[in-house]
């Protein structure tokens, strides 16, 4: 794995998820919301985006499209809250995308990446 975006609202986690990116060796990126994700997508070459679910405003099928035009076959993997209820985390995966509980560490992302992003492929719409 080259390069994960991470986009989090809350500075302190989007710091936190990097700092454990760079110590295995993971080059990260880091986006306060969606807009500024894509800005970083357009510019330099990810292997994985993290995004947090409340930073998700449109609906999930407009995100799996965002996010495979800008991004095309990165895997998003979806960081919900513990108590997040089914639907959503339904809802993300009917997407396509992986669905995370925070808080998230380094190795629970390389590993759902490595068991599998063609394990549930991004829809195309």
């Amino acid at each position: 794995m080259n390069r994960v975006l991470v986009i989090d609202q809350n500075r302190a986690t989007r710091e936190q998820l990097g700092l454990q990116c760079l110590g295995h060796d993971v080059g990260v990126a880091l986006a306060e919301n969606v807009c500024e994700g894509v800005r970083v997508l357009l510019s330099l070459p990810v292997s994985l985006i993290v995004v947090e679910a409340a930073a998700l405003r449109l609906s999930t099928r407009e995100h799996a499209v965002l996010f495979e035009r800008v991004a095309p076959g990165v895997p998003v993997m979806v960081t919900v809250a513990a108590d997040a209820p089914l639907e959503t985390r339904v809802a993300f995966e009917l997407a396509g995308f992986r669905v995370v509980t925070r808080p998230v560490s380094v190795e629970e992302l390389l590993d759902k990446v490595e068991t599998g992003p063609s394990a549930l492929p991004r829809s195309t719409f």
